[in-house]
C-alpha cells in the first residue's frame, strides 16, 4: 500500500514509502548511527524522504481525499430550517427541501448539524462520600402476584441505593400510599444497616413535589424523615440521570431476578427478593470495582446511626364501631370484638396487619388482607357474636317466665279492695 506523497529531488525511489520502511529508516539512524547518505543507499530511498521519514514524529498514513456527498448541495437549507427548529425531525427537513433519494445519509448529515444549534446539555459523573445519600424509586415488576380470592395485581417495589458503596435493596409494599411507601423504606434501612444522610427522590406523589421554585415534601413524610435526622432531595422536573443508579438496578432486576420466578404471594416474593440481593450485593460493581457487600462497612460507617425511637409509618384513624362490628380499610371490611359496639374505636395499618384497639385494649388484629372488596371475620369474634346471640336468648326467656299478678291481688294487700 503506497502512503503518502513524500516527495523531493534526490536520486532513488522518491514520493512513496511505507510504514516499515519508515520504521526501518529511524532505526538505522538512531540505533545504528547511520547518516541519511548511508540510509538512502542502502533503502535505495532518496535523501529527503529520508530526512522526512525522520522528522515525522508519526508513521505515514494513507489519506484520501474525502468525495463529495449529494447532502453536500442541500447543507445550506438544513443550516436554515435547524437555525429556526433546532428539534426538527430528519424526516420533516426531508419533506421541506424536497429530497428524494435515501434518508440514512440524510440523517446522518442531520445529527452532524443539529448540535450546532442545539444548547449542549451535558451531565457530569458524580463520586460520593460514605454516607452522604441514596437513592430511592418505585418499581413496578412485570409479574402479577397472587392477593388471595382468586385475585391477582402488579404491585410496587420500593428500592433504595446507597451513592458509595451501590448497596441496592428492596421491599414490595401493597399500594403507593405514603404510610406503606415509608415502611418499605425502613425495611430497606434495615438491609443497609444504617441512616444515610440524604434520601433522593422523584416527585412522587405520596413524598413531595416542586411548588414554586422549591421542594414542598407531604406532612406525613415530613413526619418520618424528622424522626430519623434525615434530608431530601427531590429531583428537578425532567432530569432522569439524577437517579440514574437506581434506575439501572430496576433493569438489573429485570433481567437477573425476575425471569423464571413464581410468586405465591407479597411475602414469598420479599423472602425471595431479599435473598437474591444478598447474593447480588456479593458481586463486583462495574463502576466502583468493589462488591458492595464489602463497600457498605465504610459507607456504614459514616451514616446515621437509628434513632432511639424508629418513627412508626402506620395509618392511622379513629372511628366508632357500627352496630355490624366492622372496619373498612381501603375496599375491604375487618370485624371487630362485637362488646365494644358504638364504642371509638383507633385503627392501625401497617404493611402486614390492621390493629384496631379501644381504650388501651386491642379489640381486633387481621392480616392485611390486599384483595379488593372482601369482608374478614375473625373466629373469635364469631364466637363473641354467637355467646351475645345466646345471652340475649337467656334473657328473653327469662322474661317471659316472670309470673304477673293481677292488680286485685294488690288492691286486696292494700285494703283498698
Amino acid at each position: 500500500m503506497e502512503l503518502g506523497p513524500w516527495l523531493d529531488g534526490e536520486p532513488g525511489r522518491k514520493g512513496v514509502i511505507e510504514v516499515e520502511e519508515w520504521a526501518e529508516i529511524r532505526r538505522l539512524h538512531r540505533a545504528e548511527g547511520l547518516s541519511i547518505k548511508a540510509i538512502g543507499r542502502r533503502l535505495k530511498i532518496a535523501r529527503n524522504t529520508v530526512r522526512d521519514a525522520l522528522r515525522s514524529d508519526e508513521p505515514p498514513r494513507y489519506q484520501r481525499s474525502p468525495a463529495g456527498s449529494a447532502v453536500d448541495a442541500v447543507e445550506p437549507r438544513i443550516r436554515e430550517l435547524l437555525a429556526e427548529f433546532p428539534a426538527m425531525p430528519a424526516t420533516v427537513i426531508a419533506e421541506r427541501i424536497g429530497w428524494e433519494r435515501g434518508m440514512t445519509i440524510l440523517r446522518d448529515r442531520v445529527a452532524e448539524l443539529r448540535p450546532l444549534f442545539v444548547a449542549p446539555d451535558p451531565c457530569q459523573r458524580t463520586c460520593y462520600a460514605p454516607g452522604e445519600l441514596a437513592q430511592w424509586d418505585l418499581w413496578q415488576p412485570a409479574v402479577d402476584i397472587p392477593l388471595g380470592f382468586g385475585q391477582h395485581a402488579r404491585l410496587w417495589v420500593v428500592s433504595g441505593v446507597s451513592g458509595f458503596s451501590r448497596l441496592h435493596g428492596g421491599w414490595m409494599v401493597p399500594s403507593r400510599a405514603g404510610h406503606d411507601v415509608c415502611g418499605g423504606m425502613l425495611h430497606v434501612f434495615e438491609q443497609f444497616g444504617a441512616v444515610p444522610r440524604t434520601a433522593v427522590w422523584d416527585q412522587e406523589g405520596c413524598i413531595g413535589a416542586w411548588r414554586g421554585g422549591r421542594q414542598v415534601l407531604t406532612g406525613e413524610f415530613q413526619a418520618f424523615r424528622g424522626m430519623l435526622g434525615m434530608g431530601v432531595r427531590l429531583c428537578a422536573p425532567n432530569d432522569p440521570e439524577a437517579k440514574g443508579m437506581v434506575e439501572r438496578t430496576h433493569h438489573y432486576y429485570e433481567t437477573s431476578f425476575l425471569p423464571g420466578r413464581r410468586f405465591d404471594d407479597v411475602e414469598d416474593f420479599n423472602r425471595q427478593f431479599t435473598g437474591w440481593l444478598r447474593r447480588a450485593n456479593q458481586r463486583i460493581h462495574a463502576t466502583t470495582r468493589r462488591r458492595p457487600s464489602e463497600a457498605i462497612w465504610e459507607d456504614r460507617g459514616a451514616m446515621m446511626p437509628f434513632p432511639p425511637v424508629l418513627p412508626d409509618p402506620s395509618r392511622r384513624f379513629t372511628v366508632r364501631l357500627p352496630r355490624d362490628h366492622y372496619v373498612r380499610v381501603d375496599t375491604n371490611d375487618y370485624s371487630v370484638n362485637p362488646r365494644f359496639v358504638g364504642r371509638r374505636i383507633e385503627v392501625r395499618v401497617t404493611l402486614e396487619e390492621v390493629i384496631a384497639n379501644c381504650d388501651g385494649t386491642e379489640v381486633a388484629r387481621h392480616h392485611r388482607c390486599l384483595a379488593r372488596h372482601q369482608s374478614l371475620l375473625h373466629p373469635d369474634h364469631a364466637r363473641v357474636l354467637r355467646a351475645m346471640r345466646a345471652e340475649q336468648l337467656v334473657a328473653a326467656a327469662f322474661a317471659d317466665a316472670v309470673e304477673e299478678r293481677d292488680l286485685a291481688d294488690y288492691d286486696r294487700a292494700l285494703g283498698v279492695a
